[in-house]
């Protein structure tokens, strides 16, 4: 075992501290406000933001996450600090003695720079940041990397670094996500469609050269190798888009409407991006387009949940830190 002292930031996009207008706004003003999740201007981009969209969207996303929140608080920080504490638990099991594992948000708490600054208090020697983006996106892993290389510059030491910019196509991440997807179809039987459901980008950032659509590509391919499914009845869809501007297509809600007007009636999803379920998940997938399915005449609809706290998912977790210690 090697004597260097290690550390893994965990990174995932974040969550509001509470279920309350006040603090979504907190919590979007940051959000929208990177350059790299929204890249207008800011003289014509923040009038916009903090004139329109916060005093509106705040309320409204509110109402949203009151339906979702979990006694333990947001989904997506409660079980993004399951993932932390079973990983860390995993990898001293594995007599990684020299190791500890953080969690910190792009946006929100707890803050990138209090879990750098706790990991460097703590003198590793090298820092393995994994942010919790299994397809890279310029709008989540390279905001992961800005973030972390501002915070450095504060250090006058800084540790060596390893950044794992994406698992896409990691064998024990599609493994996770075959056995997920087959206890559902085992508990609700095979579905008519299968919908692979991931976040979208505006078709102008893959445009100048984004390769989120070619990992989220990457991963459905290998999936649909992995399942004893036929590959015809998978359908590859983008949500949660937001504004006026194309985003990659075909959209997810609009292609679970269209559904049961050619003789669909039932649709299973599943939404690989997200390494934990949140607003994104249980309220727009599992609750809004169940809702837009159904609807329109479908018969059922289930929504096949994120990794989460699997222990599929910390062994994938823990592939990942280990093949970079090696």
């Amino acid at each position: 075992m090697s004597s260097k002292k290690y550390g893994v930031l965990l990174v995932n996009l974040g969550t509001p501290d509470a279920p309350t207008p006040a603090a979504i706004r907190c919590y979007l003003a940051k959000f929208l406000s990177d350059r790299r999740v929204v890249d207008i201007p800011k003289f014509i981009w923040k009038p916009i933001l903090n004139g329109f969209i916060l005093p509106f969207r705040s309320f409204r996303v509110a109402k949203l996450y009151q339906e979702i929140w979990m006694e333990e608080g947001s989904p997506l920080l409660v079980y993004s600090r399951r993932q932390q504490k079973l990983l860390e638990e995993k990898l001293l099991k594995e007599k990684l003695v020299n190791i500890s594992v953080v969690l910190g948000m792009t946006y929100g708490s707890p803050s990138l720079p209090q879990a750098v600054d706790s990991l460097l208090q703590q003198g590793i020697d090298d820092l393995i940041i994994l942010p919790l983006y299994p397809q890279y996106s310029s709008t989540t892993s390279a905001a992961v990397f800005d973030s972390i290389s501002k915070i450095l510059r504060g250090y006058r030491t800084i540790p060596t670094l390893y950044f794992v910019r994406s698992y896409a196509t990691h064998p024990a991440y599609i493994a996770a996500l075959k056995e997920t997807i087959e206890q559902s179809f085992e508990k609700h039987g095979r579905p008519d469609r299968l919908i692979v459901s991931y976040h979208g980008i505006p078709e102008r950032l893959a445009a100048m050269g984004d390769i989120y659509p070619q990992d989220c590509q990457a991963t459905t391919e290998l999936l649909s190798q992995a399942l004893d499914y036929p590959t015809d009845k998978i359908m590859m869809t983008y949500q949660s888009r937001f504004g006026r501007l194309p985003w990659l297509s075909p959209y997810t809600d609009k292609t679970v409407a269209s559904l049961p007007s050619q003789g669909v009636e039932h649709v299973q999803v599943v939404c690989p991006g997200f390494a934990s379920d949140c607003l994104e998940t249980l309220e727009e997938i599992e609750q809004q387009n169940k809702t837009i399915f159904l609807g329109a005449g479908g018969k059922k609809f289930e929504y096949i949940s994120a990794l989460n706290d699997n222990e599929a998912h910390i062994l994938l977790l823990a592939q990942l830190v280990t093949n970079v210690m090696k």
